[in-house]
């Protein structure tokens, strides 16, 4: 045999070999490796686009949770600010965000119509009482004018939500976490401060119907989350939603404008 073709013939017969027996080893370790690699990719993208969604969402949230803190925040709840129609109706602008939340389409104009009216005082000089109805005017502070309490606001909403108002009213602070558990925005009677005032702030107006402890400082929000340290509001005295505020202070301030709160049975 040429030597040429012998030598030819030998090195076709390594390749054929080498391809033969460590071909498909080699594939073995290269394929997988960019297999996983092509699995990976998609995965690790997706990731990082969830967590820069949820920041965006919660920007201004954020900052104040631990991975430890129970937290719950409720999505999505309109905020609506009672300026500059409403000058005192921080109420019914508070109620028009929960009922639009549970989605009956009323604005607060509506409930500052709507909402049960007495005179700042009577024929007699006597001062109304904010649970009998809206003390004087709702819209300007030109007129006089005070609020309103729970009672008148529960009816209110009862006409929105036939039997499935709560009004919890009186009721221990776990009683307002638990509606916001349930998916229920709660609505409050709080001062504007979110803090307690001192005694000094505080007068007893005397009414056909009792007498009732006042404050011109009281004000209403819709609380729309909690967590360990803090209570997360829709202020209508604010330009956004959401706002953040301390939790100890909030509640004591709660209890002692009466423990107000109405929420909606899910």
């Amino acid at each position: 045999m040429n030597k040429k073709i012998f030598f030819r013939t030998l090195s076709i017969g390594v390749i054929f070999l080498v391809t033969f027996l460590g071909g498909e080893k080699i594939r073995s370790i290269e394929n997988p490796t960019a297999e996983a690699k092509t699995e990976e990719a998609p995965k690790i993208t997706r990731t990082k686009a969830h967590l820069v969604n949820k920041n965006i969402e919660n920007k201004t949230l954020l900052k104040n949770f631990t991975n430890k803190e129970e937290k719950i925040l409720i999505d999505g709840v309109p905020h609506v600010s009672q300026l500059p129609e409403l000058q005192r109706g921080c109420e019914v602008t508070s109620l028009s965000m929960l009922l639009q939340y549970e989605g009956i389409a009323v604005d607060k104009m509506t409930l500052a119509q709507k909402i049960h009216k007495i005179p700042f005082r009577d024929a007699n000089y006597v001062r109304g009482n904010p649970y009998d109805g809206f003390v004087g005017d709702i819209y300007t502070f030109s007129k006089s004018g005070y609020g309103v309490y729970h009672g008148p606001v529960a009816n209110l909403a009862e006409t929105f939500l036939p039997g499935k108002v709560k009004d919890v009213t009186g009721q221990p602070f776990k009683t307002v976490t638990e509606l916001l558990d349930s998916g229920s925005p709660v609505w409050v009677i709080i001062n504007s401060t979110f803090a307690p005032l001192p005694e000094s702030e505080f007068t007893t107006w005397k009414t056909n119907t009792g007498d009732v402890k006042i404050t011109y400082r009281e004000h209403s929000v819709l609380i729309v989350g909690y967590d360990e340290n803090y209570l997360y509001i829709n202020d209508p005295l604010d330009v956004t939603g959401y706002k953040t505020v301390s939790r100890k202070a909030f509640e004591q301030a709660w209890i002692q404008m009466g423990s107000q709160a109405i929420g909606i049975e899910k």
